[in-house]
């Protein structure tokens, strides 16, 4: 992973903008999950290491850009950087990133170039209909799992099928592993929002519910919940700065419709079914990835 940080270290600094390199020293970089995932895919060498920078940028970007629509003062526990230099600043910065991975992109065939492309195409259009879908209470599942396939799985599943054609390997099954694994990872997200304590997550739990978004938790108990008024409680509350009491009519609430147990066992469904369409040679870290990442806590 020092290496996939130092090549994209390397490919920002054709810019010779200090003030672009101070902004980019404060990020950091989590758990390069698209890097794991290539790098158990492709074999160690300068080509798959350069595709992991382009992702990894191209990630980043997309934070950049996420936390000013968002509004978020925390990434990862520290001030995101909207906060640290302003909105203005952080958005010039999410559009270098962009600019320079596809840069780079152009040296690689255009199979990979294309599918990475088509993929930040999917990618922006997911960002689109999360914007507004969280302007009202979204009681549709169909329109959440649209948006978590193009805006978080569509970046994961490309990098899968981009790793495999660089390995030389049947990609159609590696696709359909990155998508699986896009979709749970997102879902398990959405979960921990919930459950964990703004100490663990590195920012307040319950964001995204503050923020107009409404995870699979929080649709499988608009469904679950027995009256018109309950459920136009729950709609009321969606947007706004909840109180201790207010979170916790949610939380038990959630308890007694095992919104969160359901979630898990979809997520955990979608994550068994992504190993699916490979062969049985497929490296046996990208189960281990998928385990870590239904088990974890952050």
């Amino acid at each position: 992973m020092q290496d996939v940080i130092t090549t994209m270290r390397e490919m920002i600094q054709d810019f010779h903008n200090p003030f672009l390199n101070q902004m980019f020293d404060q990020i950091t970089h989590g758990k390069m999950l698209r890097s794991s995932m290539v790098l158990s895919i492709a074999p160690h060498n300068q080509m798959t290491i350069k595709l992991c920078a382009i992702i990894e940028l191209i990630q980043l970007a997309s934070l950049l850009h996420d936390d000013v629509i968002d509004e978020s003062a925390i990434r990862r526990g520290k001030p995101s950087l909207n906060v640290q230099f302003g909105n203005k600043n952080a958005i010039m910065l999410g559009d270098a990133l962009y600019a320079k991975a596809f840069f780079h992109l152009t040296s690689f065939p255009q199979e990979i170039a294309q599918s990475l492309s088509g993929a930040v195409c999917k990618l922006s259009n997911g960002e689109i209909y999360d914007v507004f879908l969280s302007q009202g209470f979204n009681a549709s599942k169909e329109q959440y799992f649209l948006m978590i396939e193009e805006k978080t799985a569509s970046l994961i599943a490309s990098s899968a099928e981009c790793a495999a054609i660089l390995a030389g390997l049947e990609s159609e099954g590696y696709l359909h592993y990155g998508k699986c694994l896009g979709i749970a990872f997102q879902i398990i997200d959405d979960i921990l929002d919930i459950t964990q304590s703004q100490e663990v997550l590195g920012k307040p739990s319950m964001q995204d519910f503050k923020e107009g978004k409404t995870t699979l938790p929080y649709l499988l108990l608009y469904e679950n919940l027995p009256s018109l008024e309950a459920k136009e409680k729950l709609q009321n509350l969606c947007g706004k700065e909840l109180s201790l009491d207010e979170k916790q009519w949610i939380l038990d609430s959630m308890d007694q419709y095992q919104c969160i147990k359901q979630s898990q066992h979809l997520a955990q469904e979608i994550a068994k079914d992504s190993l699916s369409k490979l062969t049985s040679s497929y490296n046996p870290k990208l189960k281990e990835i998928i385990n870590s990442m239904i088990q974890r806590s952050f």
